[in-house]
């Protein structure tokens, strides 16, 4: 079981248990770690996980409080992840993705001027592990658009682009419970940047497919879980 889903097994337990009530607030990070044998980062990723599919209610300068449970609440989330892990559509949007744009990498490396490659790699650079979730996210939009426009094509990145848009939910979630995913996409990210920078049309290709196949995997195991 990866960490992260370690610390939110954990805080649903608590919550199963009566150990924590609808309405009750969370003990402080440091503490409720300790208490759980898990390290902060895992906890805080946990806590935003259950805060996603509703269970908890983060408010800001104020503490991390148990929703109040109630059924409209729970259904929606559970909406929320049956959307990402059961609807076959989802993994039919991944593989046209996967097609479209490992094509669109190979032809920004043939196409792609200097200072859109090195604009690409600066935004890797500003970027470390402890970016947040919602950064990353961010970041990988970006990231994945501006190679596409790089190809030259307005219609195909029109296509792509609204294909992309489809598919934010199931990053956020990969993002949030899947152990050493920041690091992973980092590391992809940098690689196609590379190839790109090298104007290496065929492993810029190569590289584009495996990492939205990553992802296609990882939606796949997620739905047989």
């Amino acid at each position: 079981m990866a960490v992260t889903d370690e610390a939110i097994e954990k805080i649903k337990a608590m919550i199963v248990s009566g150990e924590l009530s609808p309405g009750d607030r969370l003990p402080p990070e440091k503490e409720l770690a300790e208490r759980l044998g898990l390290s902060r980062s895992s906890m805080r990723e946990a806590v935003k996980a259950l805060e996603v599919i509703r269970v908890l209610d983060v408010r800001r300068g104020d503490g991390t409080y148990v929703t109040s449970l109630e059924p409209h609440l729970l259904l929606e989330a559970i909406g929320f992840v049956v959307d990402l892990h059961d609807d076959d559509s989802l993994l039919e949007l991944f593989a046209v993705r996967r097609m479209l744009e490992s094509q669109a990498t190979g032809l920004a490396a043939t196409h792609g001027r200097e200072d859109e490659i090195a604009a690409l790699t600066q935004g890797i650079d500003d970027l470390d592990a402890e970016v947040s979730i919602d950064d990353l996210v961010a970041h990988d939009l970006r990231f994945h658009r501006e190679i596409v426009r790089m190809a030259g094509n307005g219609y195909l990145s029109s296509l792509i682009d609204g294909l992309s848009s489809q598919t934010i939910r199931a990053r956020i979630w990969r993002g949030l419970t899947e152990q050493g995913a920041v690091e992973r996409t980092l590391s992809e990210h940098r690689a196609i940047a590379d190839a790109i920078a090298r104007h290496d049309p065929a492993l810029a290709t190569s590289l584009a497919t495996a990492h939205i196949a990553g992802v296609e995997r990882w939606l796949r195991q997620a739905a047989e879980a």
